[in-house]
């Protein structure tokens, strides 16, 4: 199983930028698919993310009505969409897949790619 992360680069504050998550190894159309993010000495946080229909999503507040998280079954892809980035959004971005609907508490074990850095400058 592979997820391989794409699009991170620096960029100004009020910017947009697209991440993808491309995986492969299996078939995820039944797993919960998110996004997490990792800034030099704060914890991991997720970001966003989404059921394995895409019927539900989840955001944290700080990217509410910023962030879009969205997949793709037939081509086994998750992206984000990521609108009036701000300095505060500087990370390291990561793709996880679940082995759950969409019960981010009730899963047995979930698979990671190695992340993406999105730099923000203001």
């Amino acid at each position: 199983v592979r997820l391989v992360e794409s699009g991170g680069g620096l960029v100004q504050a009020g910017a947009s930028r697209l991440l993808s998550c491309a995986a492969s190894g299996r078939v995820f159309s039944s797993y919960a698919m998110g996004w997490f993010r990792q800034a030099p000495g704060k914890e991991r946080e997720l970001v966003a993310g989404i059921s394995w229909n895409g019927a539900y999503t989840y955001y944290t507040d700080s990217v509410k009505g910023r962030f879009t998280i969205s997949r793709d079954n037939t081509k086994n892809t998750v992206s984000l969409q990521m609108n009036n980035l701000k300095p505060e959004d500087t990370a390291v971005y990561l793709c996880e897949v679940r082995d759950t609907l969409w019960d981010y508490s009730d899963y047995r074990y979930d698979y990671w790619g190695q992340g993406t850095q999105v730099t923000v400058t203001s």
